[in-house]
């Protein structure tokens, strides 16, 4: 999992010279249960569709892209500076009376040449951006730019691979593979990694009355990650309490043009969004990350060269699949779900941790998947934080061919070659699709009939009641994430019965912190 908006703060950098290991790169320059599905079907059908049709009126995309230069520099200061993306989008939705629209998506001129998009900005259009037979993915993780392929050693990585490409496919089986093959050390190592973290709440606590979970979260997240994918802590090596800041610092160089840094307008404009930071300021740090891969992943590599990637490109996968996607996820989510149960209250609170003691006490005391699945409140309070919150707010795709696409009103013709943005919060709280789309309800979908609605939950890329496989572009761990979400909040309320939250704003999810925690009374 990753986000194409991950807002990171101001780094200190510091330009170093390239360091090598013994195992170096060399730059290129050309749960439920964890499963993953592996078909033979092609990702693209041989036959050509055909002709689209509609009953609903055909309009013209309204909206436009402004002056060469000018227009996009205009909505990339309001996206970021004059209006934040919620109200960029909002007051457009108002003055067009359209949910699909034309506008200009960051970073522009002068990193990305063209930043002209086709907005989409309900939930019966948005899923137009999973179809693969008719948008392209290819080189799109980031949007309306890429960063230098510098940043991962010279290669292009799966995220920015199209599923038509031969690579894609070796690529995803192999996280599949390290997903099954390491499944067994998931459950402990979490409950070993997160008691570590709530005994470092509960002293902080003590000694200064309360304690940021969004800090201590960022090194148990890594640990964690290490510890169960890799058998490898962090802490017994060279690397030790270091890896998220490196990771910070370049992921930092992987997104700048599309984040936000809290500094004056005019000097990060100049900074950040004229012209991409150069890749070896940060080649130092990226190598440490990927010296402790390597070292850290001789099965996994082996398994990629049975599978005909080398060893190079697997590692520099791997790097980015766990410190970009799954720690940046966690990064992001866990802070959010800590959030949204903390505001909701005691009883809300209550009766997660009712539900959670009764299930395991029920399945002999151990935590396990099929434990979980009896904690039906618990999953979908899971689900809520995930729809209300997506951690990847912003997709994209291009079209593959003349399509029409819907919205709930009106239908709109896009041409072939197009650029399709979808604003992930607006789809996931689509007042037509959902009640009370702005509020948690923790028990949304609780029962047969709610539980429908998860098809219109798309957080992983893809709808919730779908699955990764190697011919789609939904993310390799979605079932992983969901597995590691339901256990935190087991971990959690196996050890408090209630907790209070204060909530600050912060450039990336939520900034919590932890005022109380009540532990289990029984």
């Amino acid at each position: 999992m990753a986000s194409s908006s991950l807002p990171f703060p101001s780094l200190l950098l510091q330009k170093v010279p390239l360091q090598r290991s013994s195992k170096p790169y060399s730059p290129r320059l050309i749960l439920r249960p964890i499963t993953a599905s592996v078909t033979d079907k092609p990702s693209v059908s041989a036959v050509a569709p055909p002709p689209e049709s509609t009953e609903l009126p055909i309009r013209e995309i309204p909206g436009d892209y402004g002056p060469p230069f000018i227009g996009p520099i205009r909505d990339r200061l309001d996206f970021f500076y004059n209006q934040g993306p919620a109200e960029f989008f909002k007051s457009r939705i108002q003055k067009y009376q359209s949910t699909v629209l034309r506008a200009n998506m960051p970073p522009g001129p002068f990193i990305s040449s063209n930043s002209n998009v086709v907005v989409l900005l309900d939930g019966k259009s948005f899923p137009v951006l999973f179809d693969l037979n008719k948008v392209e993915k290819k080189n799109l993780f980031t949007g309306t730019y890429m960063p230098s392929t510098d940043l991962t050693g010279g290669y292009r990585i799966l995220s920015y691979l199209d599923p038509a490409e031969p690579n894609h496919g070796k690529l995803k089986q192999l996280l599949f593979f390290l997903l099954k093959f390491r499944r067994d050390k998931v459950i402990p190592e979490f409950h070993a990694s997160y008691t570590e973290l709530f005994e470092k709440l509960e002293s902080e606590i003590a000694s200064s009355g309360k304690s940021s979970f969004t800090e201590a979260n960022n090194q148990t997240a890594f640990n964690f990650l290490a510890r169960s994918l890799y058998g490898s802590n962090p802490a017994d090596t060279e690397l030790g309490a270091d890896g998220p800041n490196l990771i910070t610092k370049w992921v930092l160089f992987n997104l700048h043009p599309i984040l936000t840094l809290g500094l004056p307008k005019l000097v990060e404009e100049l900074l950040i969004r004229t012209f991409p930071l150069p890749p070896f300021l940060v080649q130092n740090d990226y190598n440490k990350l990927y010296e402790f891969f390597y070292n850290s992943s001789e099965s996994m590599l082996k398994e990629a060269e049975k599978m005909g990637i080398p060893k190079e490109e697997a590692c520099h996968n791997l790097v980015f699949a766990t410190c970009f996607n799954s720690y940046g996820g966690m990064k992001i989510l866990f802070p959010n779900i800590i959030k949204s149960i903390g505001q909701a209250g005691a009883k809300l609170q209550a009766e997660l941790a009712e539900e959670i003691r009764s299930a395991i006490r029920s399945n002999g005391g151990k935590v396990t998947m099929a434990a979980m699945e009896q904690m039906p409140l618990m999953k979908s309070t899971v689900y809520e934080s995930l729809r209300m919150e997506p951690p990847v707010p912003l997709q994209y795709g291009r079209a593959k061919r003349d399509l029409i696409i819907e919205s709930h009103d009106a239908a709109f013709e896009v041409k072939e070659g197009e650029m399709l943005f979808g604003f992930q919060p607006f789809a996931t709280n689509d007042p037509k699709i959902f009640e009370r789309p702005g509020e948690f309800v923790a028990d949304r979908f609780v029962g047969e009939e709610r539980e429908e609605l998860l098809k219109h939950v798309l957080w992983s890329n893809g709808p919730e009641t779908e699955s990764p496989t190697v011919e789609n572009k939904q993310c390799a761990g979605k079932d992983f994430v969901i597995l590691m979400s339901r256990l935190l909040l087991v971990e959690l309320f196996l050890r408090y019965d209630s907790f209070e939250v204060e909530v600050a704003a912060s450039s990336l999810g939520a900034s919590v912190t932890i005022t109380s925690l009540k532990r289990a009374s029984s």
